[in-house]
């Protein structure tokens, strides 16, 4: 009976051996799956990554010509930049070539006929008046300083002078007018301001 169990004990020891050393189905020896099912999954796997890496090459030349296009569009702006600020004063320079022209004409008059100054004078008149003109069209205006109390905004004080019959730090005379361009100051007045005259000093009186 003990011979019997052992030689069955021994017989199911080789089977179980035998079931441990036969390779499963479907398994490769280093333990990958080849499945139908895990074959698929890979070829999913591998369209999907063509797919992204197509994507992100046609990113990649939308990314280039954009760039190109910005480079082309940033030197289109600095050349029209460039024109803009050499023919920004084409419009004044073209009316100030009126005024040249008056003149020319004024000194021309003059040269023929010199005896008579009021002609001159009325020429050159007509010619400051459309200069002023021209000046205020473009926004230039000139500044009061006359009599006004002095400012240093506005105002650039050249010399002072005594005087008590006007409060201190008056404008007395215009030496230089001035102009605003707009509400910008385009060039101070240059003017002369009056001071509160010195004291003279008093004496001791004699006992």
């Amino acid at each position: 009976m003990n011979n019997k169990e052992n030689h069955n004990k021994k017989s199911g020891a080789k089977e179980s051996e035998i079931k441990e050393e036969k390779p499963q189905a479907g398994v490769s020896p280093d333990g990958v799956c080849s499945t139908d099912k895990e074959v698929s999954v890979k070829e999913s796997e591998l369209r999907k990554l063509k797919e992204d890496a197509a994507k992100a090459a046609e990113y990649w030349e939308r990314l280039l010509r954009q760039q190109a296009e910005f480079e082309n569009i940033r030197k289109r702006m600095e050349r029209e930049r460039q024109d803009f600020l050499k023919f920004a004063n084409e419009g004044l320079i073209d009316e100030l070539l009126d005024v040249l022209d008056d003149l020319e004409r004024t000194v021309g008059l003059a040269e023929n006929n010199c005896r008579d100054v009021s002609v001159f004078l009325k020429g050159v008149e007509m010619i400051l008046a459309h200069l002023y003109e021209l000046l205020k069209r473009h926004g230039v205006k000139p500044l009061e300083a006359s009599g006004k109390q002095f400012d240093p905004h506005y105002h650039e004080a050249l010399m002072q002078c005594d005087d008590a019959s006007v409060p201190e730090h008056t404008v007395l005379e215009e030496m230089q007018k001035g102009y605003l361009l707009h509400d910008r100051v385009l060039r101070t007045a240059k003017v002369k301001v009056s001071k509160k005259p010195c004291e003279p000093p008093q004496t001791e009186k004699q006992s």
